[in-house]
């Protein structure tokens, strides 16, 4: 195998106490993230998108491709054309493509084709899959294991955005074409999640849903 340059692998040592401690002080963070659905038109700085877009693409991807692209949209014209875009399909969705089985899972979120959220929130932020890659020359290059570095990505940057105080939605109309075309993207790019970002409304609510516990989805051998 070729020598592959490397760099010291870095960490603060702590004790035992002080790593539980944290790793309590986070579960606690995140076990306080919701989905949100009602959101506040109250400006976002574009520094604390790009920051949590940076953290996002901490994550490990295979071969280290980062196979995503994250386009993030503040132009209300392009909102609401993604609106609107989004409404349709959601609506055909709940009309009829939807089975009863589905329909009956949604029932308790209390959701509808109607998304509002894509134009009051301050930003959408879509995160796109690249399928391939593009080389120096321009071949395409194989990216590896996509649909899972993706979902890595949009999992930190879902904990990012609450880290920083701010709310969101994972929002995946289907089929989502329409981000591809209304937002300009390449070929080899597919929209993954939508994603839009902004502080919760004032007297916003979400529906009071119980997380499974640690014994239903841990298994020790």
């Amino acid at each position: 195998m070729a020598d592959v340059p490397t760099v010291p692998y870095a960490v603060e040592p702590l004790t035992e106490a002080e790593s539980l401690a944290r790793a309590q002080a986070f579960f606690r963070e995140m076990d306080a993230r919701r989905s949100v659905r009602d959101f506040s038109d109250r400006p976002v700085p574009r520094a604390l998108v790009e920051r949590a877009i940076a953290t996002a693409s901490t994550a490990p991807s295979g071969a280290h491709m980062q196979p995503w692209t994250w386009v993030a949209v503040s132009d209300p014209d392009v909102k609401r054309q993604i609106r609107q875009a989004a409404e349709a399909e959601e609506r055909a969705s709940y009309d009829g493509r939807m089975s009863d089985e589905w329909l009956q899972a949604l029932a308790p979120l209390g959701t509808d084709w109607r998304k509002p959220f894509l134009e009051t929130a301050p930003w959408l932020v879509v995160l796109f899959a690249q399928r391939t890659g593009l080389r120096p020359d321009g071949q395409r290059r194989k990216h590896y294991y996509v649909q899972e570095s993706c979902g890595i990505a949009a999992g930190l940057f879902i904990a990012a955005l609450h880290h920083a105080g701010l709310a969101t939605l994972t929002h995946t109309p289907s089929p989502m074409r329409f981000l591809s075309e209304i937002l300009e993207r390449p070929a080899n790019e597919a929209p993954f999640i939508l994603f839009p970002v902004g502080y919760p409304a004032e007297g916003a609510s979400v529906p009071d849903l119980q997380r499974k516990g640690l014994d239903e989805v841990a298994v020790w051998r």
